[in-house]
């Protein structure tokens, strides 16, 4: 008689050089499984180096799906990457593989393990009404939806706002449509392994700061110079030394003054990942 399949995922999280990709690899060889990209930077087809994308001799060593796979210009989201990894955590189990998920964005786990409220498109006159409203933000919700006021802090005007749109426009609670995107997440029911990489802060600094200087070793210069044309506004052109090297490209400012800033902009990072995770996800392992 053949066993039944028990589909499990197992989820690699951790700020930037923490070492998500190395463990993503050790566990692939280990148990046999399908690395899943879920780092926003790293789908960029342009970004390779910047990004941090595994090397091509890592990719040879297991499968990788979702990296490399959209263009600049691409319109690209959660929803999308979503979408994406569910599919690719399908094909993984057909095959009786694991699909190892790793990464640094916080809310493409998220999107997994929560689901992706089914919210209809917001009214821009409610949605202008509610950004520019002067008064207690807090209140406001209190009044109209208090169950969801009592998880929102008095000072976090952008998910105060959010709410307040959302039962102003559907005459329903946040909390009802999250509700409803949970039970369509790609993980619900899914026997789910978690691992967060809290690795020591300077550690994780002096990490950072090595990697950037193998970067520049490898050629990220010429990466940021192949990319420097593009519209500043796309995603793809936040990345972490993209900025930087373009102004030194530019003549603003040296090469070593663009290094620098890049590190700083890591550091900053880290930080901002950290305290991410620490207020989002707090049933994570570390």
């Amino acid at each position: 008689m053949t066993a039944i399949f028990q589909k499990r995922a197992l989820l690699i999280a951790g700020p930037t050089a923490s070492g998500k990709s190395a463990l993503a690899l050790q566990r692939a060889a280990e148990q046999g499984g399908i690395i899943i990209n879920a780092d926003a930077l790293q789908v960029y087809s342009d970004l390779r180096i910047l990004s941090a994308r595994p090397s091509p001799e890592d990719e040879a060593l297991a499968p990788h799906r979702l990296y490399g796979h959209v263009a600049a210009e691409q319109p690209y989201s959660v929803a999308a990457w979503a979408a994406e990894a569910r599919r690719e955590m399908e094909a993984a189990w057909s095959q009786r593989l694991l699909p190892i998920v790793t990464g640094g964005t916080g809310l493409y786990f998220r999107a997994l393990e929560q689901g992706l409220a089914p919210v209809p498109p917001i009214p821009e006159e409610v949605r202008s009404r509610w950004r520019s409203f002067t008064g207690d933000l807090h209140a406001a919700l209190q009044s109209r939806d208090p169950a969801m006021a009592t998880r929102l802090q008095p000072a976090d005007r952008q998910r105060l706002t959010r709410a307040l749109e959302v039962i102003d426009a559907t005459d329903r609670s946040l909390l009802d449509w999250q509700r409803e995107g949970q039970d369509q997440a790609p993980l619900e029911g899914v026997e789910t392994e978690r691992i967060f990489l809290d690795v020591p802060r300077a550690e994780l600094h002096a990490r950072a700061e090595s990697r950037f200087d193998a970067m520049m070793a490898e050629g990220a210069l010429e990466e940021a110079r192949a990319v420097m044309h593009r519209d500043p506004m796309l995603p793809m052109m936040k990345a972490i030394g993209v900025p930087e090297l373009v102004r030194h490209l530019k003549g603003e400012i040296s090469r070593d003054e663009a290094v620098e800033l890049a590190k700083a902009a890591t550091r900053q990072f880290i930080k901002r990942q950290g305290t991410w995770w620490r207020g989002q996800m707090k049933h994570w392992s570390g």
